[in-house]
C-alpha cells in the first residue's frame, strides 16, 4: 500500500507548522523555531495502530498512537523554518510512513499561547482502512500488546510511559492513556515480601 502524502502545492508558503501528539512531543528529531502547546478538534489521540516496526514485530505487534475520528487532542505545534521545510517533511515521511498506516493531512490547530491563533499544521492521521488499524481494542487487549511490544525504536511500554510523561509536563491529561499507564506501573511493581510465619 502506497503512502498517502500531500502534494507540494498543498503546503502553504512560508514556515511550516507540525502537530505532534505522540513521540513527536518528546522526541521531535528535527530543528524548529517555536514549540507551542496546541489543540486539534475533530480527532483524538488513541493507541489505534499495530506497530510492526518501531515498537513491535508482525509476530508480536506493539501499539502506537494515531489520531482517530472524533473528539479533540491536545499536543504540541512545532514551527519549522521555510528553508528547512522540504528536509523535515522528508524526515517525517521516513519516520511516520514506514508502513503507510498514516494519512498525511493539513489540519487547523489552535495554539494555546498568548496569541491564541489558529494555524494550519501538518498532521499524521490513522488510515482506518489499513491492516494495522487497531481502533477497536479493549483496554485489556491494549495492555497485552504494549507489554509484548518491542521493535527497532525500543520497548513499547517505554513509548507509552514517555508519552504520558510528556502530556503531564504540558499540564494535559489523557484519561485512556493514563489508565493504561497505571496498569503498566502495576505490572512492574515488585512483589510484597512474604510475611514471616514464625510467630
Amino acid at each position: 500500500m502506497s503512502a498517502i502524502t500531500l502534494n507540494d502545492t498543498e503546503f502553504s508558503k512560508g514556515d511550516l507548522w507540525v502537530f505532534g501528539y505522540g513521540s513527536l512531543m518528546w522526541r521531535p528529531g528535527f530543528e524548529f523555531l517555536e514549540r507551542v502547546p496546541a489543540r486539534l478538534i475533530g480527532e483524538h489521540r488513541a493507541l489505534c495502530v499495530y506497530s510492526f516496526v518501531h515498537r513491535g514485530t508482525p509476530e508480536k505487534p506493539g501499539l502506537v498512537l494515531g489520531l482517530d475520528r472524533g473528539g479533540a487532542c491536545r499536543g504540541i505545534a512545532f514551527r519549522v523554518a521555510e528553508k528547512n521545510r522540504a528536509a523535515i517533511i522528508a524526515y517525517l515521511r521516513e519516520r511516520e510512513q514506514v508502513t503507510s498506516v498514516y494519512r498525511e493531512v493539513m489540519r487547523s490547530v489552535w495554539l494555546e499561547n498568548e496569541a491564541r491563533q489558529r494555524v494550519s499544521a501538518l498532521v499524521y492521521v490513522v488510515d482506518r482502512g489499513h491492516v494495522q488499524y487497531a481502533g477497536r481494542l479493549s483496554l485489556a487487549e491494549q495492555l497485552r500488546h504494549v507489554l509484548q511490544g518491542h521493535g527497532q525504536s525500543g520497548v513499547n511500554r517505554d513509548y507509552v510511559l514517555s508519552t504520558v510523561k510528556a502530556i503531564e509536563a504540558e499540564g494535559f491529561r489523557d484519561s485512556q492513556l493514563h489508565r493504561l499507564a497505571a496498569m503498566l506501573h502495576d505490572q512492574h511493581q515488585p512483589p510484597l515480601p512474604a510475611e514471616n510465619s514464625d510467630r
